[in-house]
């Protein structure tokens, strides 16, 4: 009986430890933390709500990232820990992500930038990928989950105005 409660131990321990270690999202793990979202951005002339968390996108919305960043000690990373962070598309596109003030007056302050959706670009999931290259020369890249469904989509359609709003009442 030890034997069979010592071998189911080892294959519990084991077949716990496989999906937990598929689960690191960052390369190399442990260095840096990351936290972020996508939102839609604000453009003129479109209506809102924005800055609101989602991941299905029209042709001509804009797309707009939020990171924040944590040594493991928690301390804030900002533009003096991190000499760059990018955002890679998987359309082979990149987008640099700012450090600074959020909100008016400013309540966060994160790494952020948008991304203008083309009129051309297919329509599906899309990818991306978040490299942050530290002062020192070392890079630690992130990814969010990797299907499909929880990637950000192109969709069909078009994006809402105020002048087509104000045209239909």
């Amino acid at each position: 009986m030890k034997f069979f409660t010592v071998s189911a131990a080892i294959a519990l321990s084991v077949a716990f430890a496989a999906p937990a270690s598929a689960q690191v999202r960052t390369t190399p793990p442990g260095k840096l933390f990351f936290e972020g979202d996508i939102v839609k951005h604000n453009l003129e002339g479109q209506i809102g709500p924005f800055c609101v968390l989602q991941s299905r996108y029209m042709r001509g919305e804009a797309v707009a990232w939020r990171m924040r960043l944590a040594l493991p000690s928690g301390a804030n990373v900002d533009d003096k820990i991190v000499k760059s962070l990018v955002v890679h598309m998987n359309n082979g596109q990149t987008l640099p992500l700012d450090y600074g003030p959020h909100g008016n007056p400013p309540t966060d302050f994160f790494w952020a930038n948008s991304w203008t959706i083309p009129a051309n670009h297919p329509t599906g999931s899309l990818g991306y990928k978040v490299v942050a290259t530290m002062v020192d020369g070392s890079v630690v890249t992130w990814e969010p989950f990797t299907r499909p469904a929880s990637q950000l989509w192109v969709i069909e359609g078009t994006p809402v105005t105020k002048t087509a709003t104000s045209a239909a009442q």
